[in-house]
């Protein structure tokens, strides 16, 4: 999709407030006047949970967020959800930092972990040289309206979503099956950051979300929210220098980086988290479960990350925190280039692969970077392996430097020739969600509306077609008959009903 290309700057100011230099008549009046000073500098500190709550490696911590926050926490992009829990207050200082676990606390991590997800795909875009915002896909211009956040918003609901019909997230609370403390979904660092990413895909791509699209493009809808997660943990220094330490630099050593919603998880009697990023899951064994084929590919990109970690690792110039920092921001926003570079529909991961590929290619890297990308989803059968398997073996078994760099230019000409989907979904493969998040799993994406205006279109031609015309008898109500009680059911004598009325059942609406 082409959106208008906006600079940063043109995103802050109020559309209301007028530009001091434009006169009554629209002429320009020179400099802007200088502003009266700010009571604080713009940004606040935040209190809030760096993972979930049962992740002892990192806890709770101050983070701060640049930019505009006011009470709620709100701004233009994120504000919370009416009714819901009380507006926050910013302290003194200008600062949101209430007691943790309190209807407070969760509104305000809540909030940052949204803001941050945004940040952190807008600076992507950013540094990559691409001047446009990410809207919400209700976004236009004459509705700027933000994306409502309700913390608290499903009560005694073990699931969690993001709906573009209500413009929202909404995060549930429950109690074990097992018993013991409620469990808040928002506190989870790891589903705040999903959800949002399923808002910031479907302000690009809002076909992608639709139930009737092909299962890998559902596929890409989820991995991308578990992706959303690893890369935000990524992001902040805290978190890489803590996954340092805990894998000793390697990253396929277990971490809490790779499971996904990890208190979530054990409530659900998991024993971990609810998805695994560092797998072996091949694209053929996934079928239609959307569940499983996200794994493929969140799988193939968390493989490329270490590849990339491990091959600009250099403990002797730079910290390795430093590095995981700088590559892991890289491929986040490589990933979203890709998507946004991908067709508007019916998307595969292939599209989104040869659009990582060329994207690498664009910004000049070396050959061993789209090198990792070729290997890592052909192994997994998403693309053929090509003229990617011929880059050979560097480090740690995969695609590597030595051969890559011998094959200088040719291997950057190499990376631009698409390849080929390796298993692709079978022609009209339907999506099954049922394991999915909240997300995926509401009315409002499965086409319902549409499939039960289609069953009362059936209905009408039928009435049509067998002398059933004009209104309804005076004073009877639709869907009642005389002599009915209210809500029973008409019967329709079998010796009346054509053979033709079995085209009202469900197997026709499919």
């Amino acid at each position: 999709m082409e959106l208008p290309a906006l600079m940063p700057h043109q995103l802050m100011p109020d559309p209301l407030m007028p530009d001091p230099r434009i006169s009554d008549n629209g002429a320009d009046d020179g400099p802007p006047v200088e502003a009266e000073p700010l009571p604080h500098a713009f940004g606040a500190r935040v209190l809030m949970w760096k993972q979930d709550p049962s992740v002892d490696e990192i806890g709770t911590r101050k983070a701060y967020l640049p930019g505009v926050v006011l009470a709620g926490p709100r701004d233009a992009r994120i504000a919370p959800g009416e009714p819901g829990i009380a507006a926050v207050e910013p302290n003194a200082f200008g600062d949101f930092v209430p007691q943790p676990d309190t209807p407070g606390f969760d509104a305000v991590h809540t909030f940052a972990v949204v803001r941050q997800t945004l940040t952190m795909y807008q600076r992507a875009l950013g540094a990559a040289g691409v001047a446009m915002p990410l809207p919400w896909q209700w976004n236009s211009s004459v509705d700027t309206s933000p994306l409502r956040v309700f913390p608290h918003g499903l009560p005694d609901v073990m699931n969690a979503f993001y709906s573009r019909a209500q413009g929202c997230l909404k995060f549930g609370d429950f109690v074990p099956a097992g018993g013991g403390e409620r469990v808040y979904i928002c506190r989870s660092f790891d589903i705040v950051a999903h959800e949002t990413a399923h808002a910031v895909l479907d302000g690009i791509k809002p076909r992608w979300l639709q139930a009737d699209a092909p299962p890998q493009t559902g596929g890409l809808h989820e991995s991308f929210g578990d992706l959303s997660a690893i890369f935000l943990a990524l992001s902040q220094f805290d978190q890489c220098e803590a996954i340092v330490a805990q894998t000793k630099a390697s990253l396929h050593d277990k971490s809490y980086l790779t499971d996904i919603a990890e208190q979530f998880g054990v409530a659900l009697g998991t024993g971990t988290g609810l998805r695994n990023a560092d797998n072996d899951l091949r694209l053929g064994q996934a079928g239609t479960q959307v569940h499983a084929i996200s794994q493929v590919f969140t799988g193939a990109v968390y493989d490329v990350l270490a590849d990339l970690f491990a091959y600009e690792r250099a403990p002797e110039r730079e910290d390795d925190a430093a590095v995981l920092h700088r590559v892991a921001g890289y491929l986040a926003g490589v990933l979203l280039r890709a998507l946004i570079a991908s067709p508007e529909e019916a998307a595969t991961f292939a599209d989104v692969v040869n659009a990582m590929l060329q994207a690498v290619a664009q910004d000049g890297k070396p050959p061993a970077y789209s090198g990792f990308i070729r290997n890592q989803f052909s192994r997994r059968d998403v693309v053929e392996a090509g003229h990617g398997a011929a880059l050979g073996a560097g480090i740690g078994g995969t695609v590597g430097a030595p051969l890559g760099a011998a094959l200088g230019a040719g291997a950057d000409f190499l990376s631009c020739i698409p390849l080929a989907a390796k298993v692709c979904d079978a022609p009209g493969a339907r999506q099954d969600r049922r394991a999915c998040c909240g997300t995926m799993q509401l009315a409002e994406y499965a086409n319902a509306e549409s499939l039960l205006a289609g069953e009362a279109r059936l209905l009408a031609r039928w009435c049509a077609e067998h002398g059933r015309h004009g209104p309804a008898l005076p004073g009877i109500s639709p869907g009642s008959r005389p002599g009915m009680a209210p809500g029973a059911a008409a019967a329709v004598p079998a010796s009346g009903l054509p053979a033709a009325a079995g085209a009202l059942d469900g197997t026709l609406l499919a």
